[in-house]
């Protein structure tokens, strides 16, 4: 192997165990849920999901499980629950 992929490589293993150094701006998902099938997005700063529930109260299992499941990769900002850490974020527990 080339030795400056090597050196990619091992600057990826390091940015993978620092996951605040990146920031989704924008992203779309299909969501199973119980009944469903759901499309949750993160445009512009703001959640969206195509469930009922989302359109009356601007907020849904599927956008707080979305938060759960990205942690510190969605800006603080716009985090809708509750405050999510680096040793929480990737985490299975309390989830």
């Amino acid at each position: 192997m080339h030795s400056s992929m090597i050196g990619k490589i091992a600057k990826a293993k390091q940015y993978a165990q620092e996951p605040e150094r990146m920031q989704f701006t924008a992203f779309e998902a299909t969501f199973q849920g119980e009944n469903d099938i759901h499309t949750v997005s993160f445009k512009e700063g703001a959640w969206h999901c195509t469930c009922r529930f989302f359109a009356d109260w601007g907020t849904c299992c599927h956008t707080m499980a979305g938060e759960r499941i990205l942690g510190v990769s969605i800006p603080a900002e716009h985090r809708q629950g509750e405050p999510l850490s680096l040793n929480y974020a990737g985490t299975h527990k309390g989830l």
